[in-house]
């Protein structure tokens, strides 16, 4: 295997326990922050998608708090599980746990983006996006590379 290969491979891995690492931290952030004020930007998006330019019922916000809470509590969850796949697939150099990422990642962005595209929060479909752009190229020429180093 050539060196640049060798090399790119532990940046690429590090690159991803780092984005499994920032998925648990905002998980964590949606789950404890949504009240403290940090969030009033992202809710009053959320909340001008669901409720309109009318005012907001204060029943309205704090089922959009509790809402965001309990995605950031399966967030947290799955990026755990992220964060394994990553260790395992580092570890282990089996191409399958790239493959398993590479279709967890498959099996949610279209339908989170299509989702948001239909409330119009165009926010998430973008980062949605952002999400796919720098995920997805590690993660199969991870999958590629290990694939390589078992023949």
């Amino acid at each position: 295997m050539p060196a640049s290969s060798s090399s790119l491979r532990p940046a690429l891995v590090l690159w991803l326990y780092a984005a499994a690492i920032t998925h648990i931290l905002a998980g964590l952030t949606l789950t404890w922050a949504g009240d403290s004020g940090l969030l009033d930007g992202y809710l009053q998006v959320l909340e001008l998608s669901f409720w309109g330019a009318d005012a907001v019922p204060t029943a309205g916000h704090e089922q959009q708090v509790w809402w965001l809470a309990l995605f950031g509590a399966t967030l947290q969850s799955y990026s755990l599980y992220m964060l394994a796949l990553v260790h395992l697939g580092n570890r282990l150099k089996i191409p399958a746990v790239w493959g398993w990422l590479i279709a967890g990642i498959l099996l949610w962005a279209p339908q989170d983006m299509w989702l948001s595209a239909q409330q119009q929060v165009w926010s998430h479909v973008w980062l949605d996006g952002f999400a796919l752009l720098v995920l997805l190229p590690p993660l199969f020429w991870l999958y590629r590379h290990d694939c390589q180093g078992k023949e």
